[in-house]
């Protein structure tokens, strides 16, 4: 401690030297001690820092001052509160000093010590003690409006104040509000825009009664309109609150409204700006109020946004003309610019503003589309002609934003929707396209580059939401390459096709024919853009990248008349020393090579001319060493395209090429890309002769196989795969071999993809090589039988293994026949039924070797009757193991399913024999069995089966579940006679009182349906009008089974009955409502088409599911101990698991407010609930954050309340256990609010969160959540299929 003083005391002194480096260095030296965690000051230290910090605040030195002030930020922790009081103290009184200097470095202290204060929420009083002080004193200072830069100043750090410490100063916000709201009618606009500024952070924290007190005065301010000049202000003022706090204006919409509207028809341009920049934070910010004025509001937007008094567009073609006429036009238009010049003239930030709220409009209304098409779109297009730069960047952006909204959705949702409504607004797009080419062509002429870049992304989106729409207008964006004479009245009138295209730039020489130079013409389009000298990096990145879009997006034949001047300057740009346009114009390169000679159609288009520009221009770049990476990956890929599509006229540089692909292989950077183009290469319909690279090369692709990289293991191993397919003759044994070592590693459990890969590359060998697959060493085996007998084996990786099996039998290798491969995939089952087993496999993996063991019979005819004899005597042998018995009916299952097993007789009453066994495994397989080997068999099974469930009610369900197989797995034509006779049986039984058989007959019935759904629908829904319970309920569950996510006949028909099933939400019985919401959520889950337009009349039903019921929560008494049951938290949790479902498919037609108040209602209701909507409101975080932030406070006290719950200390660890994963599940909810722009304005977040890090056990369990989301890809989701 003493140290330290002495060490403090001799700065000191130094900062009182004369001379001004030493007072620096040691006001420097004192900072970074200040800095240190362990510094301790004693009383007499602090007092003496303090003084002599605020005396240096005065130094003459400026690079002094500055140090000194910084000081300030690491002392306010060191020393007590009274000190930082004095310091706040003297720093408010330099603030009114008469020195311009002081003032400055003072109210820059007085921020830095305001950003150093404690959050209140720690419980540190200081704060609020020097909040209050600073807050008087600074209410003070811009009362007194004697010096405006004073005030100025203080209305900054009172901002920073409300900002950070708002809720601290809450007994101040009267006196804020009264000290702020005179400011607005000072003679000084900055100190009114300050003001607003103030106004903002204020109502952020302040209470609703002072809120209530800003607004009134602004409307009766609004109302009184005193002057143009302070109503500006108010608007602004408006503006500026709701940007803030949006959720708190809404309520006052009404009246505000109608009072803009009003002054949007006064004749100021910047009162009309203000108005409109309202508008546009309305509509962003309380998207709900706004909704019954967005027809208004838009009305307005689309009148301005045409408002140019001073300007007449209507002369623009007329002038357009006499300037083709006359050489010097360039002249004459620098006159006439001259002539009208207008500096006055802002009419252009009112048309600003009004496209900016068309955007805001656009961007948050999806559900108006239609209209927007019908009356936007136009206007828009006739405002791309808009002659002030930055408006019609805006109007670009706008129309942009109208795409984007158009784009259909690419998933699986709405795969089943395109025919849908969605198709309307495309439609409407499509018309308007020829309009929206005639006004950006004119715009492409521009000399402006910002307005050809505006064009080009408009293109570019446009080319996105409507691929191929643009084919035929490609000669207007890409220029011929024949000279066209211009006619009036043209589609493209002006000078559209005549393009001057002598490219600028080119080293080879191109000659295009262009029109007479004797005449003036404007040359435009994507060429123009790129070979233009004047062309800046970006635009000629941005023409390539539109470019790129229009050849993926359209057919080749569109752009074949155009290759000769297209070709060229694209060359061109991949020799531009800046790399982005090198890199982006061999993308480019890479789509025109598909495009000059497609493969996959035939093309009378002669590539050949061309081929020597592109193969040269891709070859500079692909020798150079010292290029950057993505381009070295792009001239990889571009190259492998060139040799794919076009090797046949590469002739004696094919060689060469290839050798530089070989030292690409070998380099750690290019290999990944270098694969994937030999794979292509490889692959390629021209048989490329790779001979000279594949003795090198094997052996390094072999070596890949070891790598951890996964990506290069993959694309190494589908390589490989085409390889050996298609140059089989090249190939040798020994580099086969090398090949097959890497091999066993490869295939493991940890990684089913890279397994399947390997295991699909070893069937190519054993079907190209079957001599090189005798040397295959047991280990690849042994790898595969662990994977067969793996719990995780499924999919695509079990159908490769099956694959291979296939084909290894047939290689008649003769340790690996039929025989040696059944007893390897049987041996773990039969050892794991010894008494001395040590392994137990997992149910997956019988049905594994089942179907293992079905495929090799199927491969070797011969064999299977054998084996089918074989497992029938090990189910009828009373010593089998339960596990013999369960494998051994799997297999007859899988192979039943395909060939008629009629010869054996005794199958009938083995099975039906098993049906009685004592073991559950041993019984469903029986079932699984029967199914199945019925559908090989229908005629003599089928009837059987029926007859056996109408006379066997002991095994009803295991005969059921025979039945469903049947069903599911059997072509609809073959089952045709036998529906009637199902459908009987079948409602025999719906009404079963065990409702595991009811759901069994639920998915017959459903199922069935699908066969012959015209007639057998209306049958169900004959059946709802049913007087009992549980067939309503089984009836209900059977239309939730012909609910598929893939497209089927019965859809339509469905659509039209569905809004009938749904009615049973009403139902009085509280089972049944509980399975039409299962099938609700299914219909949403799977095909949302259904349901879209039955939501009006659905949802109140599904909110009024959502309630606790008091009647239906029962006590029941066990022992001495109470215990409550609710009867209702079924169904409500079925209602809140569909409103989750909804939020995925159908969010667009969703009241998202209301939506919000029964999530809050689940916030506080039972523990599943609970962590139902969790889960829900971090994913309504990323869809709807503004909604979300608007009710935020009311979000917060349940999330608060279930972190903060203490388990009673003589609970059961069961309790713990759940309070902990509720705990974890709220916090990750916070994580996601936290992830929502602007919520740390929120006072409530921000306290809620300052608790979370205060509180050590809430602030660890934070942290790992964070950690895990990390880790975790970014979208939460719950899967309620």
């Amino acid at each position: 401690m003493a140290s330290v003083s002495y060490h403090i005391s001799s700065l000191l002194e130094k900062m009182t030297s004369t001379d001004k480096d030493f007072r620096f260095m040691a006001t420097n030296d004192l900072m970074m001690e200040l800095q240190k965690d362990s510094i301790k000051l004693d009383e007499d230290s602090e007092k003496k820092v303090v003084k002599m910090l605020l005396k240096l605040l005065e130094d003459k030195n400026g690079e002094v001052q500055n140090l000194a002030v910084k000081c300030l930020g690491p002392l306010v922790g060191k020393v007590k509160e009274y000190q930082v009081e004095t310091i706040v103290d003297t720093l408010c009184t330099n603030m009114l000093s008469d020195k311009e200097q002081l003032r400055d470095i003072s109210s820059i202290g007085l921020k830095t010590v305001i950003s150093e204060l404690p959050p209140a929420s720690t419980g540190s009083t200081m704060t609020a003690n020097v909040c209050k002080k600073i807050t008087a004193q600074l209410t003070g200072a811009i009362g007194k409006q004697e010096d405006v830069s004073v005030q100025l100043e203080a209305l900054d750090i009172l901002s920073d104040m409300l900002s950070r410490l708002g809720g601290t100063l809450y007994s101040f916000h009267s006196s804020i509000l009264n000290c702020l709201l005179p400011q607005l009618t000072s003679p000084r606009l900055a100190v009114r825009k300050r003001a607003i500024i103030a106004l903002g952070h204020l109502v952020l924290t302040c209470s609703g009664n002072i809120f209530s007190e800003l607004t009134e005065h602004l409307l009766a301010e609004l109302k009184k309109n005193e002057s143009t000049s302070t109503t500006r202000t108010y608007i602004q003022c408006v503006a500026g609150i709701s940007r803030q706090a949006g959720h708190r204006i809404g309520e006052h919409l009404e009246k505000i409204i109608p009072l803009i509207v009003q002054y949007c028809n006064v004749e100021d341009d910047e009162l009309r700006e203000y108005c409109f920049q309202a508008f546009e934070s309305f509509v962003r910010r309380c998207p709900k109020e706004i909704d019954p004025h967005i027809p208004g509001v838009m009305g307005l937007c689309l009148k301005y946004i045409t408002f140019d008094p001073n300007y007449n567009y209507d002369n623009e073609e007329e002038e357009e003309e006499e300037m083709m006429e006359t050489e010097n036009g360039e002249d004459e238009e620098q006159e006439s610019d001259d002539e009208y010049s207008d500096d006055d003239d802002i009419s252009w930030k009112v048309r600003r503003s009004a496209a900016k709220c068309l955007e805001a409009i656009v961007s948050s209304r999806h559900d108006l589309l239609q209209d927007f098409y019908k009356t936007l779109s136009p206007v828009l297009i006739s405002r791309f002609k808009e002659r002030e730069e930055n408006v019609k960047a805006d109007i670009f952006s706008a129309y942009i934003s109208l795409l984007k909204q158009t784009l259909p959705i690419q998933s699986w949702l709405h795969a089943s929707d395109a025919a849908g409504k969605d198709d309307v607004p495309l439609t409407m797009l499509r018309n308007q396209v020829p309009n929206i080419v005639k006004a950006l062509h004119k715009q492409l002429k521009e000399k402006s580059i910002k307005s050809r870049q505006g064009c080009f992304s408009l293109l570019t989106e446009l080319a996105n939401v409507l691929p191929g729409c643009l084919a035929d207008h490609i000669p207007a964006l890409v220029p011929g390459s024949q000279s066209i004479p211009l006619l009036k009245g043209s589609e493209y009138y002006g000078p559209a096709f005549a393009f001057s295209v002598t490219i600028v730039n080119i080293k080879s020489p191109v000659i295009v024919p262009g029109p007479d130079p004797r005449t003036s013409y404007k040359p435009i389009g994507i060429v123009f853009s790129l070979a233009d000298k004047s062309s800046s990096s970006n635009m000629r990145i941005d023409a390539l990248s539109f470019l790129h879009v229009l050849l993926c997006n359209h057919q080749p034949e569109v752009f074949h008349p155009h290759i000769k001047s297209l070709l060229p300057p694209v060359v061109t740009c991949i020799g531009d020393p800046f790399y982005k346009i090198t890199s982006e114009a061999l993308l480019v390169t890479q789509q025109l090579v598909k495009v000059i000679r497609p493969l996959d159609k035939s093309c009378t288009f002669d590539a050949k001319p061309y081929v020597k520009d592109l193969f040269l221009g891709t070859l500079k770049r692909l020798k150079a060493a010292d290029i950057d990476q993505e381009v070295k990956e792009r001239a990889i890929s571009c190259m492998g395209q060139i040799i794919y599509n076009l090797g046949d006229h590469l002739s004696t540089d094919l060689q060469p090429t290839l050798k530089i692909f070989l030292e690409r292989l070998k380099n750690e950077i290019t290999r990944l890309t270098t694969v994937k183009a030999l794979t292509s290469i490889a692959s390629s319909p021209l048989k490329i002769d790779l001979r000279p690279i594949l003795g090198e090369g094997f052996p390094i692709l072999a070596s890949f196989l070891r790598k951890n990289q996964r990506a290069l293991k993959l694309s190494t191993l589908t390589a490989l795969d085409i390889l050996v397919k298609n140059y089989s003759d090249s190939l040798k044994p020994a580099m086969i071999e090398s090949v097959l070592t890497e091999l066993p590693a490869l295939i493991t459990e940890n990684d089913m993809h890279v397994s399947q890969v390997a295991i699909m590359f070893l069937t190519t060998l054993a079907k190209v090589y079957p001599s090189c697959i005798s040397k295959i060493s047991g280990s690849v085996l042994a790898e595969i039988f662990q994977l067969v007998h793996s719990p995780l084996l499924q999919g695509g990786a079990l159908n490769a293994i099956i694959d291979f099996f296939q084909a290894l039998v047939l290689t008649k290798t003769a340790t690996m026949g039929y025989s040696e491969l059944m007893k390897q995939l049987t041996a773990p089952i039969y050892s794991s039924g010894s008494a001395g087993a040590s392994v137990t496999l997992h149910k997956q993996a019988y049905c594994s070797a089942a179907k293992c063991v079905a495929a090799l019979s199927s491969a070797c005819p011969k064999e299977a009757p054998t084996t089918v004899n074989q497992f029938i005597q090990e189910v009828k042998n009373p010593k089998s193991s339960s596990a013999v018995k369960v494998l051994a009916f799997l297999s007859l299952a899988e192979m039943g399913r395909t060939t008629n097993l009629s010869a054996q007789r005794e199958l009938k009453t083995v099975i039906l024999e098993a049906f009685s066994s004592p073991s559950e495994e041993v019984k469903s397989a029986a079932s699984y069995a029967l199914g199945n080997i019925s559908v090989g068999n229908l005629k003599e099974y089928l009837p059987f089966m029926l007859k056996e469930i109408g006379s066997q009610p002991k095994r009803q369900y295991l005969l059921l579940h025979s039945l469903k197989e049947v069903i599911s797995s059997s072509p609809a034509d073959g089952l045709k006679p036998y529906v009637e006779d199902i459908w009987a049986l079948l409602f025999k039984h719906c009404e079963c009182t065990e409702e595991g058989t009811r759901n069994v007959v639920a998915e017959c019935l459903g199922k069935l349906t699908l066969v012959n759904p015209s007639e057998l629908l209306p049958l169900l829904k004959k059946q709802l009008s049913s007087g009992s319970p549980h067939a309503r309920s089984t009836v209900v569950t059977a239309v939730k089974f012909t609910i598929a996510d893939q497209p089927q006949p019965i859809d339509a028909l469905l659509k039209g009955c569905i809004g009938d099933f749904l009615k049973t939400l009403q139902d009085p019985d509280l089972n049944v409502r509980r399975v039409a919401l299962a099938m609700f959520n299914s219909a949403a889950h799977n095909k949302p088409s259904l349901i879209r337009d039955l939501l009006n009349t659905v949802l109140p039903g599904l909110y009024n599911e959502t309630k606790v019921r008091r009647e239906l929560i029962r006590e029941v008494e066990m022992g001495p101990f109470k215990h409550t049951v609710d009867d209702g938290l079924d169904v409500r949790k079925a209602a809140f698991e569909c409103m989750y479902t909804l939020l995925e498919s159908c969010l667009d037609r969703l009241d998202i407010y209301e939506y919000l108040n029964h999530v809050e209602d689940g916030l506080k209701d039972h523990y599943d609930i609970r962590m139902l909507t969790f889960i829900m409101l971090a994913r309504l975080s990323t869809l709807c954050p503004n909604a979300v932030l608007q009710r935020l406070e009311r979000l917060i006290e349940p999330l608060r309340a279930t972190c903060s719950t203490k388990v009673k200390a003589g609970s059961v660890k069961q309790e713990f256990e759940k309070q902990d994963e509720l705990k974890r599940s709220a916090m990750r909810a916070v994580a996601a609010l936290l992830t929502i722009p602007e919520v740390e304005k929120s006072p409530a977040m921000a306290e809620f969160s300052s608790q979370i890090r205060s509180n050590p056990e809430m602030a660890s369990l934070f942290e790992s959540i964070q950690k895990d989301s990390a880790s975790l890809p970014t979208t939460e989701a719950m899967d309620m299929s």
